[in-house]
């Protein structure tokens, strides 16, 4: 053997001795695939077919800029035009049943909203009604016909994050295919949970891996292929908006978990106060919170019970599980849980939210019809009507009659008996709450909106 030889050798030798193990399996086993498949490549395989395209369209109503002066000049205005805006985000897929969660900024205001799969496949979808502006976090689910099932991505635990892991921030922001983008987790939510306040840069996780502002609504995972968060912005100077530098942000998985835990609880899903959340994206399923006198507190539900059957059936999902619950005709539900590892049932008798809202404010309140929110010259979304009051009530007390409207409890807008539900039944009885009212007050031949705040002590 020749002294160049000789160097070869040596040479291939020392490469194979310095390269991870699976380098020399695979080529060992004539695969130079196995080269380039790492931890990243699987855990984008796992997570990207639950990756989807949004698109939005809304419809906008402008008035033509010649308006004013036709109408100052000549007595003659025309009505305003409807013209149509596009936008595009990202999704993620949490539920086979095709629940996709996203940003509330990519959505909001959308009259149609489409969604693109990975493998092509296109869908309108519904919108959730209870997304938020306030922790950014939206609910879609897709129109597809009955048995249709989606690859769900999988949830991290609550606060499994390491500081310099390596993490990837997928996307589909224009519906041409997935995008990847790599970088480590340079930090984690900062400060403590607030709910009186929107989400700021303090409360999301902050990474150097690039993310567009189509990517906004898509998944920002680790390397076991796991959604830890939710990609929401990028930040350069003062710039939210601005190109894919710099620094990447998402909300981190445990204030999604908190935001969806409210988008299926019979309260929303069934019109019922059953006063318990399911933790979602958790199997088995595990109680997350009880309200204290609530119906599942006083069948005997517990925080970190295991939930074994409902109604006889086994809920596969947190979906499922409130679907269940809601379905029996007498809004009776019998909840059969696993605690200390003992099975113990328990029955749970709820009540309709409009009952709940009549006990504590001794009103009857009605939810907005495009006909009444004319009436009051506000949108149907601008709060609940009071459509009767009882005699010596709490809102009696205070003056609210029968057509004012209830715009917002404790500072929270209100505009549906599901969300008033579930703020009061945080309220104990006997305790104080602040209501925002708009009232129509009669003044000789003229009627005034009146606008204020009043405090109110719960039955």
């Amino acid at each position: 053997m020749n002294r160049m030889n000789a160097f070869r050798l040596v040479t291939v030798l020392l490469v194979i001795a310095f390269v991870p193990g699976e380098f020399s399996s695979a080529v060992a086993a004539g695969n130079p695939e196995g080269i380039r498949r790492d931890a990243v490549v699987d855990a984008v395989e796992k997570a990207m077919p639950s990756v989807v395209n949004i698109a939005t369209e809304t419809i906008v109503r402008r008035n033509n800029p010649m308006d004013d002066f036709l109408s100052d000049f000549f007595g003659y205005r025309q009505m305003p035009r409807n013209y149509k805006s596009y936008s595009v985000g990202s999704g993620v897929i949490i539920d086979e049943d095709g629940y996709v969660l996203t940003n509330f900024h990519v959505i909001e205001g959308a009259s149609r909203v489409q969604v693109k799969l990975h493998d092509g496949r296109e869908f309108d979808a519904d919108k959730i009604n209870y997304g938020s502006s306030r922790s950014d976090v939206a609910l879609l689910h897709i129109i597809a016909p009955e048995g249709t099932k989606f690859q769900a991505v999988r949830f991290a635990k609550d606060d499994d994050l390491l500081l310099g892991e390596t993490v990837l921030a997928l996307g589909n922001p224009f519906g041409l295919g997935g995008s990847v983008s790599r970088g480590i987790l340079s930090s984690k939510s900062r400060r403590p949970i607030n709910d009186d306040e929107q989400l700021g840069i303090a409360d999301w996780l902050q990474t150097d891996a690039a993310i567009n502002p189509g990517n906004s609504g898509g998944a920002l995972i680790n390397l076991n292929g796991e959604l830890i968060g939710m990609n929401v912005a990028v930040f350069r100077g003062n710039n939210y908006n601005a190109p894919a530098q710099g620094i990447g942000f998402a909300i981190p998985i445990k204030r999604v978990r908190e935001a969806i835990s409210y988008f299926f609880v019979p309260e929303t899903t069934q019109g019922l106060w059953f006063g318990a959340r399911i933790n979602p994206g958790v199997f088995p399923l595990v109680v997350a919170d009880v309200q204290k006198d609530s119906p599942a507190d006083k069948g005997g539900l517990r925080v970190g019970d295991q939930v074994v059957e409902v109604n006889g059936k086994i809920p596969d999902s947190f979906i499922e599980f409130n679907e269940l619950v809601g379905k029996s005709n007498d809004h009776t539900a019998n909840v059969e849980v696993s605690r200390g590892g003992k099975r113990i049932r328990t029955t749970i008798d709820m009540m309709k939210n409009a009952d709940f809202l009549r006990a504590r404010l001794g009103a009857s309140l009605q939810e907005l019809t495009p006909e009444l929110a004319r009436m009051f010259d506000v949108g149907t979304l601008d709060g609940l009507l009071v459509a009767g009051v009882e005699e010596d009530g709490p809102l009696d007390k205070v003056g609210i009659t029968k057509g004012d409207l209830i715009a917002a409890i404790q500072g929270s807008p209100m505009h549906d008996l599901a969300r008033a539900t579930l703020a009061l039944s945080e309220i104990g009885p006997g305790d104080d709450v602040v209501l925002r009212v708009i009232a129509r007050r009669q003044r000789g031949a003229f009627t005034r909106l009146q606008q204020g705040d009043v405090r109110i002590k719960l039955k």
